[in-house]
């Protein structure tokens, strides 16, 4: 007797929907069925510290509409979690110990909060603002709070820091580095990050460590300093990154460094096992090699691919690039790519910190290979698209900081080109 086939995705992701967008177009009746931890549909992780601002509505944060699943086929297991992946059997795990077979299977679990190893980080009011029931549960603990302190000075740090800020609380962010946004900044453009963040009254202590975060039993009453003393706040809010969550695939076939390794279909080293968004380890174009990119538009765009192959439609991930997108309390901040200084690469900068603006290009024989757009991003479509074309820029490379910079200035050969990812053929 033939077995039924099926898809199984386990995660809840972008990575997720878009795979489920890419086997619908293709196999339009073998069953999908999604299982994720979180007992929601999918939503923008990104948008979450606007929502509890109040500046988006709880529809907008939600990826796709609420028949979106039952509209394409899927079954959902909400509110379960996986502990195991038997790829021998080709069956996976639940926390109750059902076991669900798979004929294809897609890893998309994301990543998780790192977490330092500071003394009181178990209190009940020390949050990591990365899941839709820690925003809501933080949300609770704000009604009742005065202060905050935000461990981290990056992207994920500065949205909890704007999103406190707007709801009345005094605000402290602690940066380990010499600057804010030490990811993907460099020191000139993170000066007028650390400029406007002071003017719209957040405390910054930089190059400094939190050692321990002290309160009566569960309660956060402040936090004790390496070098700055000691902070009163009501609540601390870790951001100091996010690692590719590997707990599924140790002890299994799956091979995996940082995060899980796949090839330019999406596949695993394990046959019919697939994984897609922030859980892999995949091709950056700029570096050469494999590394973890967690990006939203990478792992819609991995997703895909991997939904395609899945479903019998050939389709290459020609590899991504690091691309992050932050307003900061009105603020734009773009960049792309390499956004260090070093031997062998030429740099173009243009800079007005009165005006809050700051642009630089990398550029490595002739091409850019990085950029950083602070204040004025208008020309970032364009610098990003010169860079996934690897086009020689020298003969145009002076205008493109300036203010009037637009296509006229690219061949047209390269006008007409899309950068998408291609069908095998």
């Amino acid at each position: 007797m033939r077995k039924s086939r099926n898809y199984l995705i386990v995660g809840n992701s972008v990575a997720a929907i878009a795979a489920i967008e890419a086997i619908r177009e293709v196999d339009k009746t073998v069953p999908i069925t999604v299982i994720s931890q979180e007992p929601y549909r999918a939503y923008s992780r990104s948008l979450v510290s606007h929502f509890l601002e109040g500046k988006v509505t709880i529809e907008k944060v939600f990826y796709r509409k609420k028949d979106f699943y039952q509209r394409n086929k899927v079954q959902t297991i909400l509110g379960k979690r996986v502990i195991a992946i038997k790829p021998k059997e080709k069956k996976i795990v639940l926390e109750d110990r059902k076991r669900i077979p798979y004929t294809k299977l897609l890893l998309t679990c994301g990543s998780k909060p790192i977490l330092p190893s500071v003394k009181g980080i178990e209190k009940k009011d020390v949050f990591t603002f990365t899941t839709w029931d820690e925003v809501k549960r933080l949300a609770k603990t704000i009604k009742k709070a005065k202060s905050a302190v935000v461990i981290g000075g990056g992207m994920i740090g500065l949205k909890a820091a704007e999103g406190l800020k707007s709801l009345g609380l005094k605000v402290t962010i602690v940066e380990q580095a010499f600057q804010i946004l030490p990811a993907i900044l460099d020191k000139d453009g993170s000066k007028i990050i650390h400029r406007h963040l002071k003017e719209k009254g957040i405390r910054l202590i930089i190059n400094d460590t939190v050692l321990e975060i002290r309160g009566k039993g569960k309660k956060v009453e402040r936090v004790i300093l390496g070098k700055s003393g000691e902070v009163d706040c009501d609540l601390v809010v870790v951001a100091i990154g996010v690692t590719p969550n590997l707990d599924l695939v140790k002890g299994t076939a799956l091979k995996a460094k940082r995060g899980v390794l796949v090839d330019r279909f999406m596949q695993t080293s394990v046959k019919e096992v697939y994984a897609a968004g922030d859980v892999v380890e995949a091709y950056d174009f700029l570096y050469g090699r494999k590394r973890p990119i967690p990006v939203w538009p990478l792992a819609f765009q991995q997703g895909r691919v991997a939904g395609s192959n899945m479903a019998g439609k050939r389709m290459e991930y020609r590899g991504g690039l690091i691309l992050n997108s932050i307003e900061v309390f009105g603020l734009p901040i773009i960049t792309a790519g390499l956004s260090a200084e070093e031997k062998g690469y030429e740099i173009l900068t243009k800079s007005d910190p009165k005006k809050k603006v700051y642009k630089k290009i990398v550029l490595r024989k002739g091409q850019i290979i990085g950029a950083i757009l602070v204040g004025d991003i208008d020309r970032a479509g364009i610098i990003v698209g010169l860079i996934k074309d690897r086009l020689d820029v020298t003969n145009f490379k002076d205008e493109i900081l300036e203010e009037n910079f637009g296509y006229i200035y690219v061949p047209k050969e390269f006008r007409a080109k899309m950068v998408l990812p291609l069908e095998v053929r």
